[in-house]
């Protein structure tokens, strides 16, 4: 088994989310991939396995330090990325299908730059009353503050919240912990230059620590799913995030006849490393 180390949604040298990238994962079971994923204590750790149906290029398992996820973002394009470096480029229009727990989700190639098909939303709709409350708390945020309320689970759970400004978004400060099973997001319109909306997303960890991921595709894809159904944007644009943990990502997003499409920069940083253990 080898591992690589690739750097996702970068925007410049170790910019993005970083990711590990197992080749040989069949090799593994289920308690030594989340083992391995806990070890390496990134938010994510990719599994590359043989497809098991014939229209996957390949089968990824995502697992968090602490659990499995059906899809993740980040975890996507870097395992796409990382199969086309040990396998070359698809003989089918530059286009890979990952197998993954949400079924097949094509992957466009476009040099280092990547873009997975936005799977469909399992929930959407308005927070409850109470969703609402406990986000607030958690943002520590205040009614007026919020423009809109919304679920855009797609694998994760994730809730979004939009503010008025990237100037809001940048300012909040959350609290420290939370209950396990958080998936939160907040957005808001940026007059940066190169950037339309900036982007904030937190996650509880085991223990109730409160962390903020450094660039979330899974989050982006339902925000995109999100502002293109409310009119709030109608062509392509460019979303900025992990700027307050000191990252500097960058995702692109568009949309065409066959769905809404999550693209960002991915590098590699360390290849074909050996497991040994």
């Amino acid at each position: 088994m080898k591992i690589d180390l690739v750097d996702v949604f970068a925007n410049g040298t170790l910019s993005g989310n970083p990711l590990a990238v197992v080749h040989g994962g069949a090799e593994l079971g289920t308690a030594r991939m989340q083992k391995l994923a806990a070890w390496i204590g990134f938010s994510e750790t990719s599994f590359l396995l043989p497809p098991t149906v014939s229209d996957a290029d390949y089968h990824v398992r995502i697992f968090t330090p602490t659990t499995e996820l059906p899809f993740a973002g980040h975890p996507t394009l870097g395992a796409a990325f990382a199969w086309c470096a040990a396998h070359g480029l698809p003989a089918h229009n530059r286009v890979i299908v990952q197998e993954c727990g949400v079924g097949l989700v094509p992957v466009r190639i476009a040099g280092a730059r990547l873009a997975f098909r936005a799977p469909p939303l399992i929930r959407q709709g308005a927070l409850t009353s109470d969703e609402l409350a406990e986000a607030l708390a958690i943002l520590q945020l205040d009614a007026g503050a919020v423009i809109d309320a919304v679920h855009v689970d797609n694998g994760p759970p994730w809730k979004l919240i939009r503010l008025a400004s990237a100037e809001a978004v940048l300012a909040v400060q959350t609290v420290a912990r939370a209950e396990v099973g958080v998936d939160i997001g907040v957005i808001g319109p940026s007059d940066a230059a190169g950037i339309d909306w900036e982007v904030r997303a937190f996650f509880s960890k085991q223990g109730g620590a409160l962390v903020e991921d450094p660039v979330t595709g899974s989050f982006n894809a339902g925000v995109a799913q999100y502002l293109f159904g409310e009119r709030l944007v109608s062509g392509d644009y460019v979303a900025a995030q992990g700027r307050c943990v000191g990252a500097d990502g960058r995702v692109y997003v568009s949309r065409d006849e066959h769905g809404i499409w999550i693209g960002g920069d991915v590098r590699m940083v360390a290849a074909g490393a050996v497991l040994t253990g």
